[in-house]
């Protein structure tokens, strides 16, 4: 579709009349230029006719995501929409999926609107996590139930709680993606995409996912694939319980994929050789794991909010990952958007100059990469038997694992680099291209995980004298002689709180360095002053589609 809104200054009122709402008139070109309009566009060359409209059936099934996050995130949007009067401003809601700048940190920017529930909408908006807590512990029988990853909590009777199912709760919405799915899986010509699509149409229904990830980890020749379903839970932000609906529609780049698929089996190996001590890392990672490149064509749900993904490192299931690993998705032509619209204006402004040859898109995408591949390493059930680390650390899970795979994902290319496995460019590159990178990342404020990770790493590194701030030019200047014990230093103080599942002493971390100084504060306010965005918002296409029946 067409983009449809223009960097102007908004007035932000819905139906008061407009002396009425003078006080809540906001100069909003700064947040809509936060945004850089990209078309998602592929290379369609090879698909067949039959490819061609699975995918506009998988475009129809995300976009039924779409409107379930809104309900997670917001709640009822229909009634807000409609009473803007301002296309624009109608438009900036929906990119943020309610009345909160995802990149403000969720920050209110409509009038007469409090501050976002830290829960969003999978928990009545009162309850607290001291609530939560001794409630759990005074029930222990609901403690599954209220806990799962697919069920919001409501209030019930005499001050109960109550879980309520997704698949009860937006039985409707699953009932049409499921279908959707279900004709997508009769016309591919790919039997394991066929399998996987029915099995994952099923659990949209059914709120069991093992056996689909299972089928979407054994997935090797198609060209088509989806990412679909509640998955990551990013947006539960009081205990980080709750998995939000999102869905990508891709195509796999074949040639970039051929050249990425001899990395992931050296993931034993690695994790071996991690700079911890041995009880950290006593799991064997999948051996099953692949990597390859994709083009997105369609975003939909909690992967389209705020800032957008360029990597996705799948499936979450811990038990999935120990049996057969993960699937790491390299989003190239989002990844090749980010670095040339944002990440060489912000180094051109923010890196030491002679430090900046060293920015390549190269070593951008082997970060980005290894990243998603570090996700496999590390250890996925606390040493202390306080069950999985993500269970431990609750609402700090996400911000450590980011900050573990970005370390670990620079540990990766220095191991690999001195193996002779990776070539081209040199370790510096992917050292000063990574610190860039963090300055982007930091962008995305308080309350997104990967920002808070990079807000960490940025502070220690400091701390360790790996980066140093001229105050002459307002530049960062990577040591390059220092970044490899400084990144196994960080490595090991995020393994080890992941390890013993310590979650105070991840809040600490990231309470004491996950802030932004008054100094950076004000280097990111020059990036925004030159222009230069945050991040991107798409064109996409629709599907297109002939009608379904649902039966």
């Amino acid at each position: 579709m067409t983009p449809r809104w223009t960097p102007l200054t908004l007035t932000l009122c819905m139906t008061m009349p407009a002396p009425a709402c003078e006080s809540g008139r906001v100069d909003v070109r700064d947040r809509l230029a936060q945004y850089a309009t990209v078309r998602l566009e592929a290379d369609t060359t090879g698909l067949t006719q039959a490819d061609r409209l699975t995918i506009a059936y998988l475009i129809a099934a995300a976009a039924e995501m779409d409107t379930l996050f809104w309900d997670q995130a917001y709640g009822a949007h229909d009634s807000l929409l409609a009473s803007i009067r301002d296309p624009e401003v109608r438009r900036y809601v929906e990119m943020n999926y309610g009345p909160w700048d995802r990149l403000r940190d969720n920050q209110p920017f409509l009038p007469g609107v409090g501050p976002k529930p830290a829960g969003a909408n999978f928990y009545p908006a009162d309850l607290t996590k001291a609530e939560f807590e001794a409630y759990l512990a005074a029930h222990p029988e609901q403690a599954d139930s209220l806990k799962s990853l697919y069920a919001l909590v409501r209030r019930g009777p005499g001050g109960s709680l109550r879980a309520v199912p997704y698949k009860d709760a937006y039985a409707m919405r699953l009932l049409l993606a499921a279908a959707h799915l279900r004709a997508a899986a009769g016309l591919t010509r790919d039997a394991s995409l066929s399998r996987y699509l029915l099995l994952r149409s099923d659990a949209l229904r059914s709120d069991e996912y093992r056996a689909s990830d299972l089928a979407w980890m054994d997935m090797k020749s198609n060209r088509v694939d989806v990412v679909i379903g509640p998955i990551e839970t990013y947006e539960d932000q009081l205990l980080g319980y709750k998995a939000s609906y999102e869905a990508y529609v891709l195509i796999k780049d074949l040639a970039w994929s051929e050249r990425l698929s001899r990395y992931a089996g050296f993931l034993p190996q690695l994790q071996r050789g991690l700079p911890v001590p041995e009880r950290y890392k006593r799991e064997t990672p999948g051996a099953n794991a692949d990597l390859n490149a994709y083009d997105v064509v369609y975003y939909a749900g909690e992967a389209n909010a705020g800032a957008k993904t360029i990597a996705i490192n799948l499936p979450n299931d811990e038990t999935v990952q120990l049996e057969k690993g993960t699937r790491r998705l390299q989003l190239k032509n989002v990844m090749r958007a980010k670095f040339e619209k944002i990440l060489v204006p912000m180094a051109n402004l923010l890196i030491a100059q002679d430090q900046r040859s060293r920015i390549t898109f190269d070593a951008f995408f082997q970060n980005v990469m290894f990243h998603e591949v570090a996700h496999g390493l590390g250890i996925k059930r606390t040493v202390t038997g306080k069950g999985t680390v993500r269970e431990a650390l609750k609402q700090h899970a996400s911000a450590l694992e980011e900050g573990k795979a970005d370390v670990l994902g620079l540990y990766m290319v220095s191991q690999l680099r001195e193996r002779g496995v990776l070539t081209g460019g040199s370790r510096e590159d992917n050292y000063v291209s990574f610190v860039a990178s963090i300055l982007r990342s930091v962008r995305f404020g308080a309350t997104d995980a990967h920002g808070r990770a990079n807000m960490v790493q940025f502070a220690l590194f400091q701390e360790l004298g790996a980066l140093t701030r001229d105050s002459a030019s307002g530049t960062y200047r990577v040591h390059l002689d220092r970044m490899p014990e400084a990144v196994h230093t960080v490595a090991e103080r995020i393994l080890t709180l992941q390890g013993e599942g310590d979650y105070e002493g991840a809040g600490r971390l990231l309470a004491e360095e996950g802030i932004v100084s008054p100094v950076l504060k004000a280097d990111l306010n020059r990036l925004s002053a030159a222009g230069i965005p945050v991040d991107l918002v798409f064109e996409q296409r629709g599907a297109g589609l002939p009608t379904v029946t649902v039966k």
